[in-house]
């Protein structure tokens, strides 16, 4: 026999699936709400982490990339003092807490701005070795600094060292009312820290801090899933002590590339961000472990119905067949055909029997057509239809009605406010690339004057360019309009269009939005540096997980940016949504609560809304960040029992399926040939040859029909010779 054909293998692995869904649904699947936090909340700790690492390692980037522009600009062009290099940093960028000059020969300080810097720390014969990276020096008072170095170099003149000092704080994160955050070192200890306020939080800090650090060492393909994407460093969650009722749960994330496998200066430091905040406990029991236990035992019953029903009204018939037939092809014909009850097998059995009678020599066998009864016609289809009404009468409740969520699931209140405050730190992120794009192009703006050839313009727009990658194109203009150079794309500026005074516009191109910065260069007398920014560029700032939906919106509400397809200029797809919006853009008092809502649409959706607040160019846009995502995507304990009695009404079905299939496949359309044949076979027809399909139980049936015809052949031929019919028995003219 075939091992994957016949009629035992799909029934017995039928059974087999059924005993195995049962416990699965008895002890796996009924495990929701178990924990005292929800899945949801710890997901979303991570992703806050996450945020806090992609803003700190962005902004560290942009303050190394920014030095290293400002020194090669001075450097590039006539000397000029300490003083005058310090002045104009400062006044193009105010993210530095203190700034210096060094000579590097002599160790001397030139001039200071800003807080005192930890000079002493620096060891001007140590940059042969280690270059120009950023380093942190922790200072008496504990608090630690990242310095930034650059080299200011001019022929003739002693080099000198360009240093910045900057804290480790994560920029732009919105912490909400009681959540913390914090900066580690490779080892564990805290750089820095915001939102800390009692001991007991700096005890849950240095446990969280201790776990991060351990886990923070992990390659980033070995600490997550395989196939996961997101994030491209080590992150996760952990969850501390529990208290009164309330548990502290944080998210950790290490500083990674923007690309896999791509580091950065940033990256090169080690720095973990570490989040945590407050969450009531509380146990979701939304479906009791009795429901589940109920379920599996349906199961085994109506399961046990089905495969009963396969064995005592197919197998067994077709197993006393099998023995019938190799008794009539070995020349037993004296005892009667054991005749079944059901379907094919008892057309077969009738047929069967008549052959038997006609090697016994009785010629009205032939004529005589016997059929079965009334049982006899119900086929073995219908018993397959039977046994999956059976298993669907299991499954179709779980896939349809049982478990539904509907739009009155509790959401914990922490996602509705991480939505929130996640929203704001988008919003932050994106006001913030406005204005380091815009005091990049002042930068540029302030080396360039009427001196300065056109040649000499292009080669710093390039530069600038392969520094700035968010810039489409770059161009000078002069106060008349004209392009006097440019690297990149084409202009949308309009010839003859005198530089805009607002810093930033954005224009309608015709089929997207056209981000465009303007930089008064104080040399051309009215001219401007002026650099379009990439859709792409704004877009990418809006691919974070965990936010569903992301749209930037301008002052009129019409789509500007956004984390996937849509069309720009196009309003907002919901009502509720753009009402949020004017809510939040309308709102006089500082109520966090109006940032963000449950929207009950038909699905219940968590939504935020987040305006560009903090200063800069940027902020006079008037721009909104708008996010939303359907709760059902929310590992929350009403949804999770949801899925869950989805996926074991799926599973059953899906079984169901394929073994009563591969059933009808095997067994049931072969016999179905078998019963036309073998009647056929009886009522005379000796010329087709009967050729087994299988070499299962339907095979053997059909090789003893084909030695039964070998034998009613003979039998023919002795007749047309005149030897007349044996007496009681015909000559076996095979073996099966």
């Amino acid at each position: 026999m075939s091992l994957l054909g016949g009629i035992r293998p799909p029934i017995a692995a039928l059974s087999v699936l059924l005993l195995t869904l049962a416990a699965l649904t008895a002890f796996q699947l009924g495990r929701v709400g178990k924990g005292t936090v929800p899945p949801a909340v710890l997901t979303s700790q991570q992703y806050f982490a996450e945020d806090g690492a992609v803003a700190l390692r962005a902004s560290l980037d942009e303050s190394v990339t920014d030095i290293g522009r400002t020194a090669a600009l001075f450097s590039a062009g006539e000397p000029a003092s300490p003083d005058t290099v310090l002045d104009k940093l400062g006044s193009v960028y105010q993210k530095w807490r203190g700034t210096a000059v060094i000579e590097i020969k002599s160790g001397r300080l030139e001039a200071q701005r800003g807080e005192n810097l930890p000079l002493a720390a620096l060891d001007p014969s140590d940059l042969n070795v280690s270059g120009l990276a950023p380093r942190m020096v922790r200072l008496e008072t504990g608090e630690t600094r990242l310095l930034t170095l650059a080299l200011l170099s001019w022929p003739g003149r002693p080099q000198q060292l360009l240093v910045a000092s900057s804290s480790l704080k994560v920029p732009g994160v919105s912490l909400g009312q009681s959540r913390a955050i914090a900066v580690l070192d490779a080892s564990g200890q805290v750089l820095d820290s915001n939102g800390v306020t009692s001991d007991q939080e700096r005890k849950q800090l240095k446990s969280f801090a201790k776990s991060a650090a351990q886990k923070a060492k992990q390659h980033p393909l070995q600490a997550k899933d395989p196939g996961s994407g997101g994030f491209n460093g080590v992150s996760g969650s952990l969850q501390g002590d529990s208290k009164s009722g309330h548990r502290s749960v944080a998210g950790y994330a290490k500083l990674a590339g923007s690309a896999p496998g791509v580091g950065t200066d940033a990256t090169a430091l080690g720095l973990t961000v570490v989040s945590f905040v407050g969450v009531s406990e509380e146990r979701s029991a939304v479906v009791d472990s009795f429901f589940w236990i109920t379920a599996a035992g349906g199961l085994l019953i109506l399961g046990a119905l089905a495969v009963a029903l396969l064995v005592i009204t197919v197998q067994r018939p077709l197993l006393r067949l099998f023995l019938e037939s190799r008794r009539i092809g070995r020349g037993d014909l004296n005892r009667p055909v054991t005749l079944p009850k059901y379907g094919e097998a008892a057309r077969i059995g009738a047929a069967l029997d008549r052959l038997r009678r006609q090697l016994l020599g009785d010629s009205g066998a032939t004529a005589e057509s016997p059929r079965p009864g009334r049982r006899g016609r119900i086929g073995t289809r219908a018993l397959l239809v039977v046994c999956g009404v059976l298993l669907l009468v299991w499954s179709a409740p779980l896939l349809l009605t049982l478990n539904r969520a509907g739009s009155s699931v509790k959401v914990p209140q922490t996602i509705v406010n991480d939505q929130r405050e996640r929203t704001d730190t988008l919003a932050d992120r994106v006001r913030r690339a406005l204005n380091e794009g815009h005091a990049d192009l002042t930068s540029v703006a302030s080396a360039i004057d009427t001196k300065t050839t056109p040649a000499e313009m292009t080669a710093l727009l390039e530069r600038t360019r392969a520094e700035h990658p968010r810039y489409e194109s770059l161009y000078v203009l002069t106060p008349d309009g004209t392009v006097t150079a440019r690297t990149g794309g084409k202009p949308h500026h309009s010839a003859g269009k005198a530089p805009s005074r607002d810093p930033v516009t954005v224009v309608d191109s015709g089929n997207q939005p056209v981000i465009t910065e303007y930089a008064q260069a104080p040399g051309l007398s009215g001219g401007a540096v002026v650099g379009e920014l990439h859709i792409d560029f704004l877009n990418a700032l809006l691919k974070r997980p965990g936010l569903g939906e992301v749209r930037v919106l301008d002052a009129k509400h019409r789509v500007v940016g956004a984390n996937n397809g849509y069309r720009a200029f196009t309003k907002l797809p919901d009502a509720e949504l753009n009402a949020l919006v004017t809510s939040v853009n309308k709102k006089t008092d500082k109520d966090p609560r109006a940032d963000s809502s449950l929207l009950r649409r038909g699905t219940l959706s968590v939504a935020a809304a987040a305006p560009m607040s903090g200063g800069g160019v940027a902020q006079p846009l008037g721009w909104t960040v708008v996010t939303w995502q359907p709760a059902k995507g929310l590992e929350i304990a009403a949804y999770t029992a949801q899925n869950r009695t989805v996926l074991a009404g799926l599973l059953g079905l899906t079984g169901a399926a394929a073994c009563l299939g591969w059933l009808h496949i095997v067994v049931v359309r072969p016999l179905r040939v078998l019963a036309e044949r073998a009647e056929a076979l009886a009522d005379g027809e000796r010329r087709t040859v009967v050729y087994p399909t299988h070499h299962d139980e339907v095979g053997a049936v059909t090789r003893s029909l084909e030695v039964i015809r070998q034998q009613l052949l003979e039998q023919r031929k002795r007749d047309a010779g005149g030897t007349g019919p044996t007496s009681g028995r015909a000559p076996a003219s095979g073996r099966n």
